[in-house]
């Protein structure tokens, strides 16, 4: 914990380093996470549909970052860190004249959630 993921268009060029080391440290100053607990994956994807634009034209790119937490954070805690993940999307996305969609969630971890290490 916490779990965080990035899904994108593979077209856009993300700092992913820069932005995750930012990421990390937003979660750790605003949830109260542990620095050594925060993973991020990121997962580009080769192709983008948005509504009924040709996917070839690429016109559009996606990213949307979950941030799965533990329970117990508030709605204004949740709030807070997704309106920093999108601040910190603006700061090591180039803007290359592609029209973003930026998102961000945060949702609390199932009861069941587990790990290991080693």
């Amino acid at each position: 914990m916490p779990q965080i993921t990035v899904d994108y268009s593979n077209t856009i060029s993300l700092d992913r380093a820069g932005f995750a080391r930012d990421l990390h440290t937003a979660t750790v100053e605003i949830a109260a996470a542990k620095p050594e607990a925060c993973k991020t994956q990121f997962r580009p994807s080769p192709y983008t549909a948005f509504g009924y634009e040709d996917p070839e034209e690429q016109g559009h790119a996606i990213v949307h970052v979950t941030l799965g937490l533990l329970a117990g954070r508030t709605d204004e805690t949740k709030a807070k860190l997704t309106e920093t993940v999108l601040e910190l999307l603006r700061k090591h996305i180039v803007d290359d004249g592609t029209v973003l969609h930026a998102s961000a969630e945060v949702r609390d971890l199932d009861p069941s959630y587990r790990k290991f290490q080693r």
